[in-house]
């Protein structure tokens, strides 16, 4: 009777730790593909302030045809931004923005010297709509962050560590502005 108590007790813990197990990488992928999730939602934001950018350089142009080398600048950039959204790296994303982000400085300081340009409904309303997605952005860009801590802390920590090879997730990189661009420029019109 002993023995098969024993064997009882065996196989309730060769049960428990395979449970443990499979809870444990489902855990780890789950955390994986929100970070995956929160990284898309940064792509979302970046996609749609780089849709918006060519309407702005436009309503821009119409008062300040002179300044080519600002709307160059801004088509390159936003050029570079959309490519790093659809499948560069976080670093790659992070320095293709704020390139495009001067870009962007730069042809809302070109408007500053223009009055009539300034007072237009349609630039105010595509400067308000670039304030709302920045707003967006600087969320999605957070709620990464914290999807990829999250993650992060789980897969250097006991017992999660040993199982995050196995669920082949590994950690990831934070988004982070580079050198010079933790904040955003400011404008005032």
């Amino acid at each position: 009777m002993s023995a098969t108590i024993v064997l009882i007790v065996i196989l309730v813990i060769v049960i428990g730790l395979v449970g443990f197990g499979v809870s444990a990488f489902n855990a780890l992928r789950q955390l994986d593909v929100k970070a995956q999730e929160a990284l898309g939602g940064i792509d979302v934001q970046l996609t749609r302030r780089a849709d918006l950018i060519p309407n702005l350089v436009n309503t821009v142009k119409g008062y300040a045809t002179h300044e080519r080398g600002v709307f160059e600048e801004v088509t390159a950039a936003r050029a570079g931004a959309a490519q790093a959204a659809h499948g560069g790296s976080v670093e790659q994303k992070a320095q293709a923005q704020a390139r495009l982000d001067r870009a962007v400085f730069n042809v809302l300081a070109v408007a500053e010297n223009y009055p009539d340009l300034k007072a237009s409904t349609n630039f105010l309303q595509l400067q308000d709509q670039l304030t709302d997605t920045e707003n967006q952005l600087a969320f999605a860009r957070q709620y990464y962050n914290d999807a990829v801590a999250t993650l992060n802390q789980r897969v250097v920590t006991i017992p999660w560590m040993f199982f995050a090879g196995v669920a082949g997730v590994a950690q990831r990189a934070f988004y982070q502005a580079p050198e010079g661009q933790q904040a955003p420029p400011q404008v005032q019109f």
